[in-house]
């Protein structure tokens, strides 16, 4: 890390076990991302009138390449939060699902779509109920009346956009369905 690890405790007083809990689990984080700028966590106590002891809280602040993430979870009536050891647990298992993600993102690894294959109608043979598209590289790929989908086989002519699943058929390459793009649909 650039900045080294800030711990506060808040309603609570300071303990060198739960700091060293605290560095163990940074440490951990700092390992599994190492871009990790600064890492800034508050410990607090909530002293209200229970039954059992307090309920503790922690904050996590981190600091990566161009953002700052946050954990931060109140849940009331949660007996797991009267052990501090587990809600540090919690709160560092948060923070690192936070930096998977941010990793994700950073490597470009987020869930992109895919354009669906699309071409142009340039054969129409209408009394075999097929016809062949061609596809932006030049192929021929052949589609029956069936594929088309919302039975707009009859309202095709040459020339239309459509998108396509593309199958290998017994003779070659073959649209397995055809949607009809709008006349001013812009395909990139």
């Amino acid at each position: 890390m650039q900045t080294p690890l800030q711990i506060t405790f808040r309603g609570i007083s300071h303990s060198d076990a739960v700091e060293a809990a605290i560095r163990e689990k940074a440490a951990k984080l700092e390992d599994f991302f190492p871009r990790l700028i600064s890492c800034r966590v508050m410990v607090e106590a909530s002293h209200r009138r229970h039954h059992q002891g307090n309920l503790f809280h922690i904050r996590l602040e981190l600091g990566v390449p161009n953002k700052e993430l946050v954990v931060s979870r109140e849940q009331h009536d949660n007996h797991a939060r009267e052990d501090i050891y587990v809600v540090i647990r919690d709160a560092f298992d948060a923070a690192k699902r936070q930096l998977e993600d941010y990793a994700r993102i950073l490597k470009r690894e987020t869930k992109t779509h895919e354009i669906p294959p699309h071409g142009r109608v340039i054969r129409l043979v209408s009394e075999q109920d097929h016809g062949y598209i061609e596809t932006a590289d030049g192929r021929e790929i052949y589609f029956h009346r069936n594929s088309v989908t919302n039975g707009g086989f009859d309202k095709l002519e040459v020339g239309s956009e459509v998108r396509f699943t593309e199958v290998t058929g017994e003779e070659g390459p073959c649209a397995s369905t055809v949607h009809v793009i709008g006349k001013h649909h812009i395909v990139e």
